[in-house]
């Protein structure tokens, strides 16, 4: 199936305020009441949306499954509104527990579920098992991948999916404000080098003392901010227009170049 020439996106970022899984469910609903996030085919939420990233030991308390009720929620309200959902979560399977992160489908079911397989040190370590494979799903036509925060400041993490097709990155996160450089520089030189959009959803506010950048944004092939947002809780959207790649890659070859060069493992000499 051929790409869709333009896949409308949205990015909530919510108020990182401590809040019940049931409360951010609410929070989700009502950000549909907005015109502008009624017309977008993909919507995207920041690390843990359902439990909160600085939530200690709650995690645990709050960690669902993949079919579990949160996730029925999301899937019925993405079903409603014929929107796919990407959103994050604690998620609890084989008795581990992983920084995980779902996409409900426009048809309400789950199209795709990826576990986090780069952890930051101490914090994630204690409280996460990590997980080993990386995760694409397609909507109309685009192959998207998903990465979770840390994952996404990984050259190889952006070039395998660009490499392997991807379209679009995805990239849920929970970045405090004291990185600000991960979002105004990372982020939109990840989608410069590999020639893809990326999307990078982040949260605003306080949670447990922690500060919040906010600065969630969706970058072009030509590594340009399409939107940007500044510090509060608010949605952006943006319409990815497919055939930026092809522009961009015409212009700079890299994925291309790199292929062929020394610097590949196993490439010729």
């Amino acid at each position: 199936m051929s790409a869709a020439p333009v896949l409308t996106l949205g990015i909530f970022q919510s108020d990182a305020g401590e809040s019940e899984p049931a409360a951010r469910l609410r929070c989700l609903q009502k950000v549909f009441e907005d015109p502008a996030v009624r017309q977008c085919d993909l919507l995207v939420c920041p690390e843990l949306y359902l439990s909160g990233y600085f939530a200690d030991e709650r995690i645990v308390h709050r960690a669902q499954a993949a079919d579990g009720p949160f996730a029925g929620q999301v899937c019925e309200l993405a079903r409603r509104w014929e929107c796919a959902i990407v959103y994050g979560y604690p998620e609890r399977a084989a008795g581990r527990v992983f920084n995980s992160v779902l996409v409900a489908a426009p048809d309400g079911s789950v199209t795709a579920n990826h576990r986090k397989n780069l952890l930051p040190h101490e914090y994630e370590e204690k409280h996460f098992s990590a997980g080993r494979q990386p995760t694409v799903f397609q909507l109309r036509g685009w192959n998207i991948g998903l990465l979770i925060c840390y994952e996404v400041e990984f050259p190889e993490a952006v070039r395998y999916h660009a490499h392997r097709g991807s379209d679009l990155v995805v990239a849920p996160t929970a970045l405090m404000e004291h990185w600000a450089i991960v979002a105004n520089r990372l982020i939109p030189t990840r989608a410069f080098e590999n020639n893809i959009f990326v999307a990078y959803a982040n949260y605003a506010g306080l949670e447990n003392g922690n500060r919040y950048l906010g600065g969630s944004v969706i970058v072009s092939p030509h590594g340009a901010d399409l939107v940007r947002a500044g510090d509060g809780e608010c949605v952006i959207t943006a319409q990815l227009q497919h055939s930026e790649i092809e522009r961009a890659r015409e212009r700079l070859r890299y994925l291309e170049d790199v292929a062929r060069s020394c610097y590949v493992p196993g490439a010729p000499d």
